[in-house]
């Protein structure tokens, strides 16, 4: 009884040193970090970085040329080379695990396992036997915009890069630090930063990929539609079997098929601007409040856009799911109108 008293006790005194070191040490690292932020402030003033919509180019010269047209190697494409990498790495890191012989995987191998899961459950539960030629739409889509939008929350994203000094009205009233990566503008007003092309900018900030992202979904719907139902499945669009005879019914098919037509390219557009306004609106907030309020201000704003990166990798996924498992069911409208004639 007292041997056990005494194991009670060094487990609360464990717990108490423990929670001690998690509470009472971290809380002066973050002051440090405060202080260190108010330090850096002082000496370089934050300027606002440059913002537009079209990426900037960081090569020189085009990386090739299609009818005529120059396509140079942009910030956005780089940052979206990084995310694939990283989704390789990630892959590459999970099978390693699944060929180790482990039961559960641990760490980020096993959270990346567990988000796999969770995403095929939903697939299986919305398209039923379809879950297996859709669920690599589904998970590759919202992988690539999760990681995407991560990435763009890491330091130096959007505020290191190439100095264009013709980019500035007065280069001469600028100071800029060149670092061995790239330069950083430290010095003179908010047009000084308009000089820093960065290496890496928020994919989804360029219009390019998200609208390339959603005519990838909706072309792949409809492939997933005649894959399922055949060349029926344009029925739903130009539907002219009633017209002639049941006319009333005819004219309601034929108007709401046109209807469908018409949904099928506004998914694409509501696709591509969902994801551009909500990321590239997330980028411009974190650079106002970096300027306005450079000391710590930014960090609700930034776990605020993590959240925000995770829901909208996670919608873009989900409506593309959702799409392609309708595209593989056929409508029921014929034979209803079929049983209302008969009554």
């Amino acid at each position: 009884m007292a041997k056990q008293t005494e194991n009670h006790e060094m487990t609360e005194t464990q717990t108490t040193k423990k929670g001690w070191w998690r509470w009472g040490v971290h809380r002066w690292f973050v002051l440090l970090f405060i202080i260190l932020n108010v330090i850096a402030v002082g000496m370089y003033p934050p300027l606002r970085p440059h913002i537009q919509l079209p990426a900037e180019a960081i090569s020189e010269e085009p990386l090739f040329n299609f009818i005529g047209q120059p396509f140079y190697l942009t910030n956005t494409l780089l940052a979206t080379f990084v995310a694939d990498v990283l989704l390789l790495l990630a892959g590459f890191g999970v099978w390693r695990a699944a060929r180790s012989g482990q039961l559960v995987p641990r760490g980020l191998s096993g959270a990346i396992e567990a988000f796999i899961e969770i995403l095929y459950n939903l697939t299986e539960s919305t398209a039923g036997k379809w879950a297996k030629r859709i669920f690599p739409f589904f998970a590759t889509i919202t992988l690539l915009v999760l990681v995407l939008n991560w990435t763009s929350l890491i330091p130096g994203v959007d505020s290191i890069g190439w100095l264009d000094e013709h980019h500035i009205e007065h280069p001469e009233e600028c100071t800029f630090t060149h670092l061995p990566f790239g330069a950083v503008a430290v010095g003179g007003d908010n047009e000084c930063a308009a000089g820093v092309v960065p290496f890496l900018r928020a994919g989804a900030t360029d219009l390019n990929f998200t609208l390339a992202l959603a005519l990838i979904a909706v072309v792949m719907t409809q492939v997933i539609g005649v894959w399922a139902q055949g060349t029926g499945y344009f029925g739903k669009f130009i539907n002219t079997k009633t017209l002639f005879s049941k006319p009333i019914f005819g004219v309601i098919d034929f108007g709401v098929g046109i209807l469908e037509l018409v949904s099928e390219f506004s998914k694409v557009l509501s696709f591509a601007f969902r994801l551009f306004g909500n990321v590239f609106a997330g980028a411009v907030l974190l650079f106002v409040i970096g300027t306005l309020v450079p000391v710590f201000a930014q960090t609700p704003f930034l776990m605020l856009e993590f959240f925000v990166g995770a829901i909208q990798a996670v919608v873009f996924g989900l409506l593309t799911m959702t799409f392609m498992a309708q595209a593989t069911q056929s409508h029921g409208h014929e034979e209803g109108h079929e049983e209302a004639a008969a009554h």
